[in-house]
C-alpha cells in the first residue's frame, strides 16, 4: 500500500502551466479519440439501420447531462477552486479540507435527489420538453434510457468535486485519465453489453441499444475512481458531515447559483436544440449531435485544456494582489488560444468531409454540412472559455450570467426562427450557434476591457491581425491541396481517407507555422524550436 501511495504521489506531482496544458490537451485528445471510435461504432450500428433508436440515445442523456451542467460541472470547479487556493494561500489546511468534504456531501445529497426526480418524471419530460418529435417506440426507448442514465448526475458530482481539489493545488494526472476511463466504459457498453450480458448460465441482459446506456453508467463509475486514485498523497481528511460554518463552504454557495445558472441556461439551448432536431426527420437528431461533438473537439484540445491550465494560477496572481501580472497572463494565453483555434478552424471547414468519415464510414452529407455550419463557432468558443474565467478568477459569476442570458435568448430565437420560420432545417441550429458565440465573446471582452484598460492594446490588436493574415495564406494553399487530396467515391475506409487528411493537415500546419514565423508571431517560436530538436537533434 505504502508503495502504492509513493507512486500514485509521484505520478501526481505538481506541474507547470504549459505541462498542465500540454497533459490536459494530450489526454483530450486521447479521450477524443476514444470518443470517436465510440461514435463509428454508434454510427455503423445505428445511424442508418436504427435511426429512432440513436435519436432516442441522443435524447435520453439530455436531462441528465443538464442537471450535470447546472448543478455541478464547470459551475464547481470556477467557484470552489478560488475560494479553496484563498485558503491553502493563507495556510488555513482544515478550513480548506472542511470545505472540500463539505462540497462533496453536499454535491452528492442534491444530484442524488435529482437523479430520483428523474427516474420518476423521466417519460412525461421526454414526450413533452425533450424530445416531442419521436413516435412512440423512441420515447418508451429514451424514457427506459434515461431511466438507467439517470444516476451519472450523483457519480459524477462526487468525481467533479474531487477532481477540482487537484486542479486546485495543481495536479493535473488523475484528473486527466478520467475522461479517457469514461469512453472507454461506453465502448464496452457497445462492443459487450450490447450482445447481452449472462451470469453462470443466466441471461441478465437481453441486450441491444440499451447496453450502450449501461455502458454510460461504467464509465461514470470508471472516471470516478480514477480521479479518486489521485486524492493519495494530498492529506485529504474526509468526513461524511457538511460543516454548514465554514466561511469557505459558505462562500461557495453564494457564487455557485449564478454560475449554475449560466451553466444552465447554456445547456438550455441543447434542450432547444434537441426538441427541434427531433421534429426534422428521424437521424436528424443524431446526425447534429454528431456535428457537434466534432465541432467540440477542437475547443476542448485548445480553449479548455488551455483555459483550465491557466485558471488556478490566474487566481492564485489576484491573491497576492498582482492585477498586472493577471493582464499580462491573460494577453499571453489569449494569444496562445487565438493563434491555435484560427487555424484549425479552417482546416476543419475545408476537410469536413474526412472529420465525417471518420465517425461514419463513408461518410454524411448532412452531418458535414453542419459541422460547416458550426466551424466559427469552434473560434469563438475556444476564446470564450478563457472570457469567462477571467471574471471567475476575480470571483464574479453574475457577470458572465447576464450576458449569457441575453447570448442563449438570441441563440433559442435564432434557432426558432432559423429552422421553423426560415426553413433552415438542422442548418438553422448550427448558423444560430456560431452568430451567438461570436455575441457572446465580444460582449464578455468589452466589459473586461473596461475593468482592466489597455487589455487590448496595439501590440495584442496586430498580433491578432498577423495570425489573420497567415490563416488566410494558410487557407489557399489548404485548398490547393484538398484539390489534389480530393475524396474518391472508393474512399469508405478510415484506413484510405486518414494517410489524405493527415497530409492535408501537415502541409497546412506547416505553411501556418512559416508565415507565422515570418510576421514574427512569436507563439510559432517554442514550437518550430521543437521541431527542429525532434528532426536535427539538439542545437546550441
Amino acid at each position: 500500500m505504502g508503495r502504492m501511495r509513493t507512486a500514485v504521489a509521484r505520478a501526481n506531482k505538481r506541474v507547470t502551466i504549459q505541462l498542465a496544458a500540454t497533459l490536459l490537451a494530450g489526454s483530450t485528445l486521447a479521450s477524443l479519440l476514444f470518443g470517436f471510435f465510440r461514435m463509428r461504432l454508434l454510427n455503423a450500428a445505428y445511424y442508418d439501420t436504427y435511426p429512432t433508436g440513436y435519436d432516442a440515445y441522443i435524447a435520453a442523456f439530455t436531462v441528465p447531462d443538464f442537471m450535470f451542467f447546472i448543478l455541478v460541472s464547470g459551475a464547481l470547479s470556477v467557484t470552489f477552486i478560488p475560494v479553496f487556493n484563498q485558503r491553502l494561500g493563507t495556510g488555513n489546511k482544515k478550513s480548506a479540507w472542511e470545505l472540500s468534504t463539505s462540497m462533496i456531501n453536499f454535491m452528492a445529497l442534491i444530484t442524488l435527489v435529482a437523479s430520483i426526480l428523474m427516474i420518476i418524471f423521466a417519460e412525461p419530460l421526454i414526450r413533452y420538453i425533450i424530445a416531442p418529435g419521436l413516435d412512440e417506440s423512441g420515447i418508451a426507448l429514451a424514457t427506459s434510457m434515461m431511466r438507467v442514465i439517470a444516476i451519472n448526475p450523483f457519480l459524477f458530482a462526487i468525481a467533479t468535486v474531487i477532481a477540482s481539489i487537484q486542479q486546485a493545488v495543481g495536479r493535473f494526472t488523475f484528473f486527466a485519465l478520467a475522461p479517457i476511463l469514461y469512453n472507454i466504459g461506453i465502448i464496452i457498453g457497445l462492443t459487450v453489453f450490447t450482445n447481452g450480458i449472462t451470469i453462470f448460465g443466466w441471461q441478465v441482459f437481453e441486450g441491444g441499444i440499451m447496453g450502450v446506456a449501461l455502458g454510460v453508467v461504467l464509465g461514470s463509475i470508471l472516471q470516478l475512481i480514477v480521479s479518486s486514485i489521485g486524492l493519495l498523497g494530498l492529506g485529504f481528511d474526509y468526513q461524511f458531515k457538511i460543516f454548514w460554518k465554514n466561511k469557505g463552504f459558505r462562500k461557495v454557495l453564494t457564487l455557485l447559483p449564478a454560475r449554475s445558472l449560466d451553466q444552465g441556461m447554456d445547456y438550455l439551448v441543447g434542450i432547444v436544440e434537441t426538441n427541434l432536431a427531433s421534429r426534422l426527420g428521424a437521424g436528424t437528431l443524431a446526425a447534429y449531435n454528431n456535428a457537434t461533438t466534432l465541432h467540440m473537439a477542437p475547443i476542448n484540445l485548445i480553449g479548455v485544456a488551455i483555459s483550465t491550465a491557466a485558471f488556478p494560477k490566474m487566481t492564485e496572481r489576484l491573491s497576492q494582489g498582482r492585477p498586472d501580472l493577471f493582464k499580462s497572463e491573460l494577453q499571453s494565453i489569449l494569444r496562445v488560444i487565438i493563434w491555435l483555434a484560427m487555424p484549425v478552424a479552417a482546416i476543419t471547414f475545408f476537410t469536413r468531409g474526412y472529420l465525417v468519415n471518420f465517425i461514419k464510414n463513408g461518410g454524411d452529407a448532412l452531418m458535414a454540412g453542419l459541422l460547416g455550419s458550426l466551424v466559427v463557432a469552434i473560434l469563438f468558443r475556444s476564446i470564450y472559455y478563457i472570457a469567462a474565467r477571467s471574471f471567475y478568477a476575480q470571483q464574479d459569476t453574475k457577470t458572465p450570467l447576464y450576458i449569457s442570458i441575453v447570448a442563449i435568448s438570441l441563440n433559442i430565437g435564432l434557432a426558432i426562427w432559423f429552422t421553423m420560420e426560415l426553413n433552415m432545417g438542422a442548418y438553422g441550429l448550427g448558423f444560430a450557434q456560431s452568430i451567438v458565440a461570436v455575441v457572446e465573446v465580444l460582449i464578455l471582452f468589452t466589459v473586461m476591457n473596461r475593468r482592466i484598460p489597455g487589455l487590448f492594446d496595439g501590440a495584442l490588436l496586430r498580433a491578432f491581425g498577423r495570425m489573420t493574415i497567415a490563416t488566410v495564406i494558410m487557407s489557399v494553399v489548404t485548398y490547393g491541396t484538398l484539390q489534389f487530396f480530393q475524396l474518391q467515391n472508393d474512399d469508405q475506409s478510415f484506413l484510405a481517407t486518414f494517410p489524405k487528411f493527415v497530409a492535408i493537415s501537415l502541409i497546412s500546419a506547416g505553411v501556418y507555422l512559416l508565415v507565422s514565423r515570418y510576421l514574427k508571431l512569436t507563439e510559432a517560436d517554442p514550437v518550430l524550436r521543437r521541431l527542429r530538436s525532434l528532426l536535427f537533434g539538439r542545437t546550441k
